[in-house]
């Protein structure tokens, strides 16, 4: 999907209507925004949770263990 382009996706009429109620008095002007908003924040997280979890393997995280034992940091 080339950027800029859109798709349609469908949402119950009671969640789009809780949406309409919440987003009136803010800077978004339609349920659309407010999800794209909502679902780009929530998969935002998700990558950070991602990108700490691989921040170091279990491999890597004995590797620098071996090191500050050799150093004399930790027994």
């Amino acid at each position: 999907m080339s950027k800029g382009s859109y798709t349609t996706v469908s949402i119950p009429v009671q969640l789009a209507e809780k949406i309409e109620k919440r987003i009136e008095g803010t800077g978004f002007n339609s349920v659309s925004s407010y999800v794209t908003y909502v679902l780009r924040q929530v998969l935002s997280s998700l990558e950070e949770k991602e990108k700490k979890k691989e921040a170091f393997s279990k491999e890597d995280e004995e590797k620098v263990k071996k090191r500050l034992r050799a150093l004399g940091y930790i027994d």
